[in-house]
């Protein structure tokens, strides 16, 4: 059984999308969070919409329903007595100087994938639409009731009479592309297409995280099975002229509609490959007769089977306690410091990374773009630290360009039962740093470091549920989960 993430909406409707990558904007800069168009949201912002307006008098605004789809509501405007009235509307800088093919304007569909919040993961489909507006562009103020000028929606476009169709998925023709195609016209007029496609990753990334800590919260509070809730979002992404992509809006329901081959091709690839990325999981028979309360742990905030805590070695449940404060609460963490995660793994560690690694190799045409190997920068942007990210952060850069080796090695301690607790003389038990054990007892510092998972980071660190046990003869390593 698959949800919706909780609390998706946070980017799903256009004034929460306004407000957590303004309030990103706010803490990091413009350098960074840039690439959506200012907005308003009226009836709160009618003063500052004003004072916006009338400091720019040629300017075009486009207005757009809170939470409305498929182009319906939405308006290009540039007089004040233009606005509707008594109603919540999100009024938008109109991007006047878009990129322009053949004369006219277009945006482009983009899939994006999410497997999990803590730890997140996201993933990038590597094909997409491309979808034109059916009448050439023009920036008279003249222009601006025309629709099949100014939006690019295939819903309001198919309507116009010179709408073309494209059924072949490789031609540059008609109204609507495949993005590969997209890619191909501008290598051919020398624009590099991997720089774009590098910066509308960027986006991507900080587009999810900003919706992260609200997500993650309700995750905590409604939802037992982290295996329960997956995510297909619909990014709408517009190139200026400089060929600089802007984030219009986010869709968590995006159209699997298919109405040519064109469709067919790039949304039923996308559609199968998803299948398998999701690697549906049964739960045990005991999480679904069992109370989760029947196992007394108070740390775990996403339930897990009663079993699976009940079965860890006492020392495992000490040291995951203790390795993820330690690493949650460093005030000033630097490269070094955060790849020490790496050193000594625990029980909870190597299940979260084998989880990572499975699915993965069930990518398909999906690309991770979270974690990888560059993602550490990322870090910095989460309201709150989580330790599962630090750890599958440093993995991929430390595992990236040698899958190989860092799949043995996970593979190796599953071979010995570590991933389920399993206490032996060859795997170690990670315990703090030498230079911190100042004191006499040991216990002081396990109670220190218990008090500041709670009180210092406001929530408990979310631990993972072992997963059902699954065949998987293309990755081995599925079994032991």
């Amino acid at each position: 059984w698959l949800n919706h993430f909780p609390g998706s909406f946070q980017i799903g409707r256009k004034d929460r999308l306004w407000r957590n990558l303004s309030r990103m904007q706010s803490r990091f800069g413009k350098k960074e969070f840039s690439f959506f168009p200012q907005s308003f949201i009226l009836p709160q912002d009618a003063k500052l919409l004003r004072k916006a307006w009338e400091s720019s008098s040629r300017q075009k605004w486009i207005v757009k329903p809170p939470a409305s789809a498929r182009g319906i509501g939405i308006q290009v405007i540039h007089k004040w007595s233009q606005l509707p009235k008594r109603r919540p509307l999100l009024v938008q800088r109109y991007l006047h100087k878009p990129y322009l093919i053949s004369g006219s304007k277009f945006d482009l569909r983009i899939y994006v994938y999410v497997t999990s919040y803590d730890p997140l993961r996201i993933y990038l489909f590597s094909d997409g639409l491309v979808r034109f507006a059916s009448c050439k562009y023009s920036p008279s103020m003249k222009s601006l009731g025309n629709k099949f000028m100014h939006l690019t929606n295939y819903s309001v476009n198919k309507k116009n009479a010179e709408y073309q169709a494209n059924a072949d998925e490789m031609a540059c023709q008609g109204h609507k592309w495949a993005l590969k195609a997209l890619w191909n016209y501008l290598s051919q007029k020398g624009v590099n297409s991997d720089a774009i496609w590098e910066k509308i990753k960027d986006v991507v990334v900080k587009t999810i995280i900003s919706s992260e800590p609200y997500v993650t919260s309700l995750l905590k509070m409604y939802v037992r099975r982290p295996y329960s809730c997956h995510e297909l979002f619909g990014f709408d992404i517009m190139l200026d002229e400089n060929l600089k992509p802007w984030v219009l809006e986010v869709n968590i329901s995006p159209s699997l509609h298919s109405s040519s081959p064109l469709d067919i091709s790039i949304k039923g690839q996308m559609i199968r490959d998803l299948l398998n990325l999701a690697g549906f999981v049964l739960p045990n028979a005991e999480d679904v007769i069992s109370s989760p309360s029947s196992c007394s742990s108070s740390t775990t905030s996403l339930p897990t089977s009663p079993g699976d805590k009940c079965r860890m070695a006492p020392e495992h449940v000490t040291a995951q306690k203790m390795k993820k404060a330690y690493y949650l609460t460093q005030k000033i963490p630097d490269q070094d410091f955060y790849a020490s995660v790496l050193d000594v793994l625990t029980p909870d560690d190597v299940r979260i990374l084998v989880e990572m690694e499975d699915e993965f190799s069930r990518r398909g045409q999906f690309e991770r773009i979270f974690p990888s190997h560059i993602s550490s920068r990322y870090l910095r942007f989460f309201e709150q630290p989580r330790y599962f990210n630090i750890l599958t952060t440093q993995w991929e850069q430390k595992y990236h360009g040698n899958k190989l080796k860092g799949v043995d090695l996970l593979r190796s301690w599953c071979y010995k039962g570590f991933h389920m607790g399993v206490v032996s003389d060859s795997a170690p038990v990670w315990s703090l740093p030498t230079t911190l054990l100042t004191v006499s007892k040991d216990d002081v510092i396990l109670n220190a470091f218990s008090k500041s998972e709670t009180s210092k980071l406001g929530n408990p660190v979310p631990q993972r549920t072992v997963r059902t046990p699954a065949k998987s003869p293309a990755f081995p390593l599925r079994r032991y989960l």
